[in-house]
């Protein structure tokens, strides 16, 4: 019985598998030791391939998904999932939502009963969130705390509640800023009983999705809401990249700073224990920090775009 491609994530493995087995000429057991499956499982996913057009003389997908660079980026990173969408590089908003309904198709058929689920701010998060389908009762777990924006998007605890609302899970958040003067302060805050237990759900986390940033005016909106001292400082210590406030070198290093101690929000080492996380990167100038993400051992998953995906692999 071939295997039915109802979802990215089964899209992209099945590219994937084709590619070694047609293009690098892999055996299939090869193939099952390298994926964690069963011989029986990969002649399943090849025959899939066959039968629903995704392997002719080339490999591709008839849809929005672009297998092929998804398959390039998965391989180079070595990432749990990878989707590229097959999309304009168009102004800031239709990227965020095209990426913001791309990923809420990946988490609702990845996610199971017994995931936890962490959200981090960002504006694709936010797009993300407003596109997924109800989840099987996932608790929802806020990881950082709020910034504020002349705009006024939803905040970082509307979005962990509206995902929570929809699915009939639980909502682990708190109400605090993203980042205050200083370090004392930030103590006190983490010490406040409802900052305490959000955090005290993090051990828990399976899935999480997060945004990048680029270090750079107009690339993260961390930076656009930092004073001038900070970003500075930041930039004397190499920062390249952001991940929800998790810190890189371009090596994908992350970098601890005074700014760090001041913030309310998940450190390099928590996000590093969560098994996977999945970041929503969009615009072609974001490819060094998206690298950076990539390569810190921090990320999982990706969900991105075809301009921006070239940046990342065309280094």
């Amino acid at each position: 019985m071939a295997e039915v491609l109802d979802g990215p994530a089964r899209v992209v493995l099945t590219a994937s598998v084709a590619r070694r087995y047609y293009l690098d000429g892999r055996s299939k057991v090869e193939i099952a030791e390298e994926f964690g499956l069963s011989r029986f499982k990969v002649a399943r996913l090849l025959d899939a391939a066959r039968t629903s057009g995704l392997v002719r003389i080339e490999i591709r997908h008839q849809g929005e998904i672009d297998v092929d660079l998804s398959a390039r980026l998965q391989d180079r990173f070595g990432l749990q999932h990878a989707v590229v969408v097959d999309i304009p590089d168009d102004d800031a908003d239709s990227l965020r939502g095209h990426l913001g309904r791309a990923a809420a198709r990946l988490l609702a058929e990845i996610i199971t009963p017994q995931d936890v689920l962490g959200l981090a701010w960002a504006r694709a998060v936010s797009a993300m969130a407003r596109a997924l389908p109800p989840l099987p009762g996932t608790p929802v777990v806020q990881l950082t705390g709020a910034l504020s924006l002349p705009d006024g998007p939803d905040t970082s605890v509307d979005v962990v509640r509206e995902v929570a609302s929809a699915s009939g899970g639980a909502a682990h958040v708190f109400y605090a800023p993203f980042t205050v003067p200083d370090a004392a302060t930030a103590r006190a805050l983490r010490g406040q009983p409802e900052v305490a237990r959000a955090f005290a759900q993090l051990p828990l986390v399976t899935k999480a999705v997060a945004g990048v940033g680029l270090w750079k005016p107009g690339g993260s909106t961390l930076y656009d809401a930092l004073s001038e001292d900070d970003r500075t400082a930041l930039h004397r210590l190499g920062v390249c990249a952001d991940v929800s406030g998790v810190f890189l070198s371009a090596d994908g290093e992350a970098i601890g700073t005074e700014l760090s101690e001041r913030m309310i929000g998940i450190n390099a080492e928590q996000m590093r224990a969560i098994p996977e996380v999945i970041v929503i990167p969009y615009g072609e100038p974001k490819g060094p920090a998206v690298r950076a993400a990539l390569r810190s051992g921090l990320v999982g998953g990706i969900v991105t775009h075809t301009a921006l995906a070239h940046a990342v692999l065309d280094e």
